[in-house]
């Protein structure tokens, strides 16, 4: 599974979430949920946002997994998680921020 394109790639399962980690180095992750409005309008966004940093984005709903809401310690969605070269080394969780915001946070 890749992550290539400007289309976020769905992932269900902390598996297939590693194996994107592993596979990228530079990746952002949206933890949502179904019928999360904001969820649903950021994905949009995140598309732009690929394509306009080349950062590829992982789209994660804890509930498929729940070993995903313990690791990420999930309290509200959407919620952002940038890793670079396999570690997590950013989180916004701020509910529905724009692509100039989504940007800023992947610098």
């Amino acid at each position: 599974m890749q992550a290539t394109d400007a289309t976020p790639v769905r992932v269900e399962t902390a598996a297939e979430l590693d194996a994107l980690i592993d596979e990228h180095d530079r990746l952002l992750v949206e933890l949502f949920t179904e019928g999360c409005s904001a969820c649903a309008a950021m994905e949009p966004v995140l598309s732009v946002v690929t394509k306009e940093t080349g950062v590829p984005v992982a789209l994660v709903n804890p509930r498929d997994d729940p070993v995903l809401v313990e690791r990420f310690d999930v309290r509200s969605v959407p919620t952002l998680v940038r890793f670079e070269d396999g570690e997590a080394v950013g989180r916004l969780a701020d509910g529905f921020v724009g692509a100039e915001r989504v940007v800023e946070f992947l610098r």
